[in-house]
Order: structure tokens, then sequence, then C-alpha cells
């Protein structure tokens, strides 16, 4: 590495996490605020919700195709729901306490955030036509020691989702981890780790996994028929390359709250947040998120190479859990904890099995436990997840959310029409 580019890697490693900016965090513990997140998918098409499930590696046609979907129970295409995590209009709602919200400015600067799974309950399909807004809030922080960076911070935060119509689409709990880039650098865990590498007869194993890995579609699974303890048919995801990373930006994922820019727009985020730019080895600078394709910038954090974003996995999981659904099926929860980075050319290898089968408010659930396994054997990710199927006897009914939280969405949405309406005002 060059000297210059040493030296820029050194100074924009170099920021710590420090008592004082924990406790500036907890002030924000408990507050639900409007998103103001302004996401390069407002509202659902065909068209995004296509390009969003083809950059999870996802043709299921129920996704994908219209005239297959018009069959179904659900009368046309309906989007992958953890889409909900990519599609936000900015939503209007009362500001932060300006005492807290001078308190809290900068919080974290220049400490190193990643996700590492979470929770998902899903309640509602989302349609082409359906604008999706937020609310969102830090439930919980703690400190925890960290063998990749010396000490950690691991926060939940608790996102839900809703649409046009007030209703809850889906309640987001994500945990994110944040670490000081200096110790992770100084400490290079994982930095001896070679890359993948396959020849023909590796990659040939592989394709026969994903030739046998089709979408249950309109083949009924039934409550009726699960057995606890049977296994679920194997299947697959990569070897990850930055293609990957390419498509799944293409799908919507990754513009907020920071931003990848281009040209003028670029000059212009550079002014709004200029520590998240670092210069590459050709002194430009460039995105601190680049580590997801950068592998000389994520070396210089201590990793060994570039790797995926933990969402990535997450929106595979799903994509499996759905293909096992069925049209008729409805994944109700999934709950994943990420493990181990998952690095440019490794393949991870999805196997599970049926835990448990039962009937709570209304719905027949069959509670699965899905793993990834990398080609090195280590487990990247564990999933618990709940799928509500059909019985022979009804078919499956959508989950209700929790009446105050319901209640709460309705008094959100109401704000923000109510403000949207004084804007209109103003501007007339």
């Amino acid at each position: 590495m060059k000297d210059e580019l040493k030296k820029e890697f050194e100074k924009a490693t170099a920021y710590e996490l420090t008592d004082h900016d924990i406790e500036r965090a907890r002030l924000l513990l408990g507050i639900d605020l409007a998103a103001r997140d302004n996401e390069q998918i407002h509202t659902a098409t065909a068209d995004n919700i296509r390009t969003f499930a083809y950059g999870c590696g996802n043709d299921n046609p129920l996704h994908c195709d219209p005239e297959y979907a018009e069959s179904t129970r659900w009368g046309g295409v309906i989007a992958p729901t953890m889409m909900a995590g990519v599609v936000n209009r900015p939503m209007l709602g009362d500001a932060l306490d300006a005492d807290i919200k001078a308190q809290t400015k900068s919080v974290f600067r220049g400490i190193h955030v990643f996700i590492s799974g979470g929770e998902w309950l899903f309640y509602r399909p989302i349609y082409p036509g359906d604008t999706l807004y937020s609310f969102t809030g830090a439930e919980t922080l703690e400190v925890q020691p960290s063998e990749f960076a010396g000490r950690k911070v691991n926060r939940i935060t608790r996102q839900v989702k809703i649409n046009q119509r007030a209703e809850i689409v889906a309640v987001y709990r994500y945990r994110e981890i944040l670490t000081e880039r200096k110790t992770a650098r100084e400490k290079g865990k994982y930095s001896k780790l070679e890359p993948a590498k396959y020849d023909d007869e590796a990659i040939a194993k592989i394709d026969e996994i994903y030739a046998q890995d089709v979408p249950r579609g309109a083949d009924r699974w039934y409550f009726e028929d699960a057995v606890v303890g049977a296994p679920l048919r194997p299947s697959a995801s990569g070897p990850l390359t930055t293609t990957d990373i390419v498509t799944f930006h293409a799908g919507g994922y990754g513009w907020v709250p920071y931003g990848l820019r281009v040209g003028r727009y670029w000059h212009k985020n550079r002014k709004r947040i200029a520590p998240f730019y670092i210069k590459n080895e050709n002194g430009i600078p460039d995105v601190a998120q680049r580590l997801h394709w950068d592998s000389a910038w994520a070396q210089a954090i201590g990793n060994p190479m570039a790797y995926d974003y933990g969402v990535m996995r997450e929106n595979y999981v799903y994509r499996y859990l759905t293909d096992l659904a069925g049209d008729d099926g409805w994944v109700y929860r999934q709950y994943d904890e990420i493990r181990k980075f998952n690095y440019m050319g490794d393949v991870q290898f999805i196997s599970g099995e049926i835990t448990g089968k039962r009937e709570d408010a209304g719905l027949n659930l069959v509670d699965v436990k899905v793993k990834m396994t990398n080609q090195r054997g280590e487990d990247t990710l564990l999933c618990d997840a709940s799928i509500a199927l059909p019985s022979k006897h009804k078919p499956v009914l959508l989950p209700e959310p929790p009446a105050e939280l319901k209640e709460r969405a309705i008094r959100m949405m109401a704000r923000h029409w109510e403000l949207n309406a004084a804007r209109r005002r103003g501007k007339s």
C-alpha cells in the first residue's frame, strides 16, 4: 500500500468508541420518530418488485410473472415482503426534542457499523401501487467485548413499515454492531484467510443443488403434512461476487442514509458527510461503504477481503422460506443471527429442519431452523422461522399486529397527513 493511502486509511480508522458517545446514544432509547429516509423506491411497482427479487436471486413467478401471479390467491404479483426494507417515502412527523438532538449530534461518528441479523414479523403483502412509510427508534443498547474489535456496541432498533392505508406491513428489529475500525485493523483476526477457488467440478456440485432448487408454487404444503424432525430440502447461495453486490444495490438497497452518489451529486454528498469518504489508491474520495466491493479498504479495517451485506443473506434465507411455503403459505416470522462474514468467493449451503408445529391466534404455524454453512464448514447464519400454512380445512389467515402498535401506526399516519396538508396549504 502506498504511503499516502496508508496514512489516509489510518486517519479514517482512528475513531474510537468512547463512553461519552455511548451515554449520548442512550438518550435516544425508546423514542419513535417518523423516518425521513428517501429511498430509491417510494412505491412498489411490478417492475421494481421484479428487479428487487432478481437482486436477491429470487425468480419465484409469484413476484416476477404477472400472468402466473393472477392465478394465485393474491390475484397478482406481490413483493417478497422483506422488500419493505428498501421501500420508503419520507414520513412527516414531530421533530426530535431540540435538547436531545443537540446532545446526540454526530454520535458514533467514524465508527464502523454493520448489521448482524434481527427479527422480521410480516403482516401484510406489498402490492404494486403500495407506498410504504415507517417510524423507527432504538430499543436497547449494550456494550460487549468483541473478539474482532476489542469492544463493541450492540444496538437493537425497531422499524415499523406501514402502507398508505395505515396498515402495518412488517416490523423489523435489527441488530447493529458498532466497532472501532482501528482496533479491528490492528487485531486483524481474519487477515490470513485466503479467497476461495473453484474448479469445474466444484461449480458443477453447486449447479446440481441449484437445478433441484425450485419454488413450491401452487403445490400446497398443508399443515397436516408437516412432520416435526423432517429435514428441509437443500439450497445454496453464491459463490459471492461483486456482481451480486451490484445487483443487490440495483434492487434498491444501500442508498440511505449515507448514499452512493455520482458526479455533481457525489460532490454535494461529500460536502454533507465528509467523514464517509476515504481516498482510494488513486487519491479519489470514495465511500466507506465500499468495503463490500473494495478489498483494499476492507483490509484496512481488519478483514482479508470484501464481504457481503448481512441483509443480503437475510433476503436469501427469506427467498428460501417463501419457496418452501408456496403460493398459499405465509412466512410470518424470521429471526436470524449472522455469525461470520461472507467473503468474496464464499458459497453458502442452506439446510434446515422442521422443529415444531402449533396453532396460534388462528394460524397454523410450522417452526423451522435454517442455517447457512460456507465451503469451509463454518455456520455463517442461523435462523429460526415460523411459516403459516393452509390446512386441509381452511386457507391461511394473515397474522394481526398487536393492537397498541396498530393504533400507533394510525396516529403516525394521521400526523403525516396533517403535516402534509399544512405544507401544501403553505405552498398554495
